[in-house]
């Protein structure tokens, strides 16, 4: 029988002594993310391209908040600045518990897509020559290195450190956390064909690295977040009222919850996966989004 300490939640969701690495933690949610790791005892690193925002973001923590965010320069598309960037985690740490890999940029728009009006959606060769002539292929490869490729090689770069932070507390596992999108998961373009393939192919990448590693035995657990609507600088930063949840959505049906995700909804999911309430859980991804998938078409 478990103790009653064993179930408090002071036990089963401590993150104290753990060390953290959010990629794009300045903004939106990777620094919701980054706050509550944080908050509860994790020192974080936060890696992002514009050093004045991290700064400025752990300048702000340091004075009001509890625990510690440390800017870190990062940029995820350039295999050499992962490897500079785990060079300096690992020498000032020697290994790293929590990786969570949210840097994510939106890509190309097609905004004729839901507009029934549109010339474009005349007949099939105007929509074909439409989605053709798009931004072009060097802009869906662009989105990709960011979106999914930054997540192959920054969880590659990082595993030798994520196995040592296995190893300091009995029972605990290293865990990398990949943010997603019910994008990926949608069988609906949201105006983005490139956007929601790309999170596709990171869930399904999600589930590739916590396969092989656990066929390995290597003990870090490899789990994805797919996050809703939530107010980010993707969606300029604040949704107010049911017609910007529908400029944002871009759902046939609205989302039942009509609001956005807040901070502790998707905070509390990643200091589950982060903790030791999370050590049973790999290759998994759990959809956060106020109902949007049981209303619209999507493939959970």
């Amino acid at each position: 029988m478990s103790s009653v300490t064993d179930l408090q939640t002071s036990t089963i969701f401590d993150l104290h002594g753990r060390i953290a690495l959010v990629s794009g933690g300045g903004t939106g949610i990777g620094l919701m993310i980054a706050q509550a790791l944080a908050a509860n005892g994790a020192k974080v690193y936060i890696g992002g391209r514009r050093e004045s925002v991290l700064q400025r973001v752990a300048d702000e923590w340091t004075a009001h908040g509890k625990g510690s965010i440390l800017p870190l320069p990062l940029d995820v598309s350039i295999q050499d600045s992962i490897i500079k960037a785990k060079k300096y985690i690992e020498e000032k740490e020697g290994k790293l518990h929590i990786l969570v890999n949210n840097a994510g940029v939106s890509g190309p728009l097609t905004e004729f897509l839901n507009n029934p009006q549109a010339p474009e959606n005349t007949n099939a060769e105007t929509i074909g020559s439409a989605l053709f002539n798009d931004d072009g292929v060097d802009a869906w490869s662009e989105l990709y290195k960011i979106n999914t490729f930054s997540i192959y090689y920054t969880t590659t770069a990082f595993l030798g450190l994520l196995d040592k932070g296995s190893r300091d507390v009995e029972g605990y596992t290293s865990s990398v956390i990949n943010i997603t999108s019910i994008s990926g998961v949608l069988k609906i373009a949201q105006r983005h064909f490139a956007y929601n393939s790309s999170k596709a192919a990171a869930t399904h990448l999600t589930k590739m690295l916590a396969t092989e590693l656990a066929l390995k035995n290597i003990p870090v657990r490899v789990n994805s977040i797919a996050p809703g609507v939530y107010e980010s600088e993707m969606t300029f930063n604040t949704i107010k009222g049911p017609e910007e949840m529908a400029r944002v959505a871009q759902s046939l049906l609205p989302v039942p919850a009509g609001r956005p995700g807040s901070a502790g909804e998707i905070a509390g999911t990643v200091i589950y996966l982060s903790s030791p309430a999370g050590c049973y859980t790999n290759g998994q991804e759990i959809v956060v989004d106020g109902s949007y998938t049981a209303v619209n078409p999507s493939t959970v």
